[in-house]
């Protein structure tokens, strides 16, 4: 949240909220839309990479869904130049390709400007709820502090 803060937060929440009013069922879709320029912030100045960085930032907390979704929104090519690898998970032929496709417009429109989106104090029970989906789904036993459960 405090990274969130410190950068492009209104464009991130028009983003958000666009995808929340298109594609409401969605939940992975609208938080890649609220994280995905979080790379610029993370290591700004590092161009194209930025998806990448983002990616890689939000997967231990939201899951691969939603850092498939943030890696890919960049335009075709710009981030497997950065990146320098061959991705098992380009959007050609993926099941997520109409979400990316959605995701890289709701960006385009959120870019434009528009009305106010809301706060990002609004979004903390969404990131709380799919981080705590994405743990579940890896198996991971720590409470949202990363304490181990059960532990004192």
């Amino acid at each position: 949240m405090e990274l969130l803060r410190g950068g492009g937060e209104d464009r991130a929440l028009r983003t958000a909220a666009l995808l929340r009013r298109s594609h409401p069922a969605d939940k992975e879709l609208q938080l890649a839309g609220l994280l995905h320029d979080i790379g610029q912030m993370l290591r700004p100045g590092d161009g194209a990479r930025h998806a990448v960085l983002a990616a890689e930032a939000v997967r231990p907390l939201l899951g691969e869904r939603v850092a498939r979704l943030v890696r890919l929104h960049a335009p075709a090519g710009a981030v497997w130049a950065a990146d320098g690898d061959d991705w098992a998970d380009a959007p050609d032929g993926d099941a997520d390709a109409d979400a990316v496709a959605t995701l890289r417009q709701a960006r385009e429109t959120a870019a434009a400007g528009g009305p106010d989106a809301g706060v990002l104090e609004d979004w903390r029970p969404l990131l709380e709820l799919v981080a705590a989906g994405a743990r579940g789904a890896a198996g991971n036993a720590t409470d949202p502090l990363g304490r181990p459960r059960g532990s004192v």
